[in-house]
Order: structure tokens, then sequence, then C-alpha cells
């Protein structure tokens, strides 16, 4: 392989690899130094030149000529003169000798091996120049192709076709995604692997919720209104915090728009994600009742050394304020950073039965358990789902299903004593 097919094959690969020019050219100088200090010891007297756009290279050995029997012919920069007159006969003592170094002398080997060391160099220029760029860019929103689906992971490539990894558990539950499609997604985090960057995007973080609030929201974008917090259940229900430093400006009629024309865009792209966005405020009373909108609080008692919350709500209320699953307590407890646990306000249990009435049949240290949590009574107890009594107790879940038989059976025998009968007279 001789200079010239050396060079333009590397230039053209470089190119390919968006590498400018005056870094192309810095590549292959270090390069050819590398071979010239592996044959010669040292570089200092050797001028590289290189031509990319013709693809010419040229090495020159610069000595000095010195007598034969002096006692510098030994250093590298020095040449006697009997050697220097095979070059040209007419050199004397004291003249400098510039010898053209092809880069045939260095071997086949050494030729080969610096082929490859410069595209290894172009790859390693390649992955830092990724990892600095999305470095830079975690918690923005990226536009991306699908290339491909697997069970754990989506394969997103970007405008200039860098891999980019969707992980199922980054992605919206009700996301599907097929070749081709087009997405956004928000950059999640950098990693690397044995040296090679893994960009990891997002669908579900709250970063990604908050950056379509800024592209719908003008006025976020500006700086007008702040979003102070973000907690999501991604595909099911989001909680938005926003405060405006603006006095004429609705934080939460901003967001929403006219006719919710502003949220809706944002909810289809979440795939229907219901999203409450209200406004923060520094009274932590208001700011609880806020956060476990829509249901309506009668009142509150708020223990800030152990970070939990008593809630008392009418009957009708309870259902409300735990939500689907417990979703709308869990995302309320996360917006607030307190432990909310709800109840029933006293004299409200003409169609229910206190936990207490249950002692003949559940141990009096599981239903500590559920009062810990603000679950008091037969229906309050089944209002919430057992994965959500699970996770706030601890309670295993076989003790839990136990309790609802228990209770379940309870009601039932209840309401067949209430139904009406037609007495003997009657018939």
């Amino acid at each position: 392989m001789n200079s010239n097919v050396l060079i333009e094959s590397f230039a053209e690969f470089a190119r390919s690899k968006n590498i400018d020019r005056p870094t192309m050219m810095s590549i292959l100088e270090d390069v050819f130094r590398t071979m010239i200090r592996k044959k010669y010891t040292t570089d200092e007297n050797f001028d590289v030149i290189i031509n990319v756009d013709q693809g010419d290279l040229e090495i020159w050995r610069n000595r000095e000529i010195v007598d034969d029997d002096s006692e510098d012919i030994w250093d590298f920069d020095k040449i006697p003169l009997a050697e220097a007159r095979k070059i040209e006969a007419d050199f004397e003592v004291g003249e400098e000798v510039a010898e053209d170094v092809k880069l045939e002398d260095f071997g086949r080997r050494a030729v080969l091996m610096a082929r490859q060391t410069l595209i290894q160099r172009v790859k390693d220029l390649e992955r830092d120049n990724l990892y600095q760029q999305y470095k830079d860019m975690v918690g923005e929103i990226i536009t991306g192709e699908v290339y491909q689906v697997w069970s754990r992971e989506a394969l997103i490539l970007d405008k200039e076709e860098n891999e980019l990894v969707l992980p199922k558990s980054e992605q919206i539950p009700k996301d599907r995604y097929r070749k081709g499609d087009t997405i956004r997604a928000v950059v999640h985090r950098v990693d690397v692997l044995n040296g090679t960057p893994k960009i990891i995007l997002s669908r579900a973080a709250p970063a990604f919720l908050e950056r379509l609030f800024e592209l719908e929201v003008p006025e976020i974008y500006d700086g007008l209104i702040t979003i102070k917090n973000i907690v999501r259940e991604p595909g099911e229900r989001a909680k938005v915090a926003v405060e405006s430093y603006d006095d004429r400006i609705d934080p939460v009629g901003a967001c929403v728009g006219m006719k919710g024309s502003r949220i809706h865009a944002v909810v289809r792209e979440l795939e229907n994600e219901n999203i409450d966005v209200i406004n923060y405020t520094d009274n932590l009373e208001l700011y609880i009742a806020r956060a476990l909108s829509p249901a309506k609080l009668t009142s509150m008692k708020i223990n800030e050394q152990t970070g939990r919350v008593s809630v008392f709500l009418k009957p009708d209320q309870v259902s409300l304020a735990i939500g689907r699953g417990g979703a709308n307590i869990k995302l309320a407890s996360r917006l607030v950073g307190m432990e909310i646990d709800v109840f029933r306000d006293a004299g409200d249990y003409e169609e229910d039965i206190a936990l207490d009435e249950f002692r003949d049949e559940i141990e009096e240290w599981i239903l500590d358990e559920f009062k810990k949590i603000g679950l008091d009574t037969g229906r309050a107890v089944l209002a919430v789902s057992k994965e959500d009594i699970v996770r706030r107790t601890e309670l295993e879940e076989e003790t839990v299903q136990d309790v609802f038989r228990i209770i379940r059976q309870e009601f039932e025998a209840d309401e067949e004593q209430t139904e009406p009968t037609i007495s003997d007279d009657a018939q």
C-alpha cells in the first residue's frame, strides 16, 4: 500500500465520520510520527508534510554532516561525511542533509498497523465526540427514528444515525413501536461501557413531561412560570406543581390553555396520561389539599417530625383521594414529600364497619398496620388496592388477601340481613 492510497482511504473514512480537516491532519501526523519513533527512536529531526486533498505524504529526515572521525557521528541528528556523499557526491562537512524517507521504507507490517491505528483513532474520536455531545444534552428532548425493537429495549437513530437506547423501563407502558416510527424522548443519562458511550433515552422520566410543557407553554419557556415539582406514574397519572412570577398570569390556566389546547398536546404525546396541574404554595396545608385534588378535604393533621399527614374526608371523597390503585394518594405524597394517611370523618360510619369490629377474626397487630396508613373502616380498606397496602405496610400479600376476604364476607352478610322478606300473611 503506497502513501496515496493510505491517505485517500483514511481521508474518505474520516469525512464519513464528520471529522474536520484540522483534526484529520493532526491524527495523520501523529500516527506517522509514531512510526518514525519506532524505527528511528526519535522524530525530533523529521519533517512530516501531508496534503490530504491530493493524498501526498512527504517525510524528510534532517541531519548535519560531520567528519567521519567525529565523536558526534552517533547523535541522531548527525551523519558522517562518507554516508552523506552516498546521497550526493559534493556534500561537505557542516552542511544539512534532508533525506526523503518513503513509506515503503518502514515495511509492510508497519504500514498495515498504521492503517489500523488511523481507523481506530477516528473511532475513538467519534466515541468521544458522541459522549461530549450527549453529556451536555442530558435532560433535553430529541427526536429520533425507531430502527429496531426488542423485548427489553428499542434502538433509536438520531439525525446523524448515532445509536441511542430506549429501555423498556423508560417507555410509557402503552407505547408500541414499529421500525421507522418517529418518536420524541428525553436524554436520560450517558453511560460508558468498555470505553463506548451508551445513550439512554426516557419517556417515563419527569424531565420528559417538563420539556413537553416548555414546548407547549411559552410562559414556562420564557421563565414567567416555573415548574416546582413533577411526579408521574407514566401513562396513567401525573401531578405538576407550577408557580408564576407575574401576578397577572394564572400559571394553571396558562399550562392548560384555551379549552385545554396546550395540555391536550402534552396528554396525546404521553398516551393520554391524566395530568393534574396545581398552583404551588408555601402554605403546606393548602399545598397538600391541592395535591389531593380532585378530592375535597374537611381537615388535616400534620406531623412534620414523622413526615406524615392525616387527612380527613367525607365518605364519598375517600375513593377520589386514594385514586384507582392508590395512584392519586401515592403521587400526592411524592409531590409534597410526606406520607399521607386518609381517614373518614367521625360519625360517617352508618353504612360502614369500624376495623375494631373485626378483632375476633383478625389479629390486633394486623389491624394496627391498616390504621397506621389511615384505613380504619372496612370500606376504607376495600377502596385501596392490595398492592398499595402491601407497599405501605409491613403486611404480606397473603395476609392482606385474608383481610379483604373477611371484610367482604361481613358486608355480604349484612346486605343479606337487610334485604326485605315477604311475610306469611302477605302470601
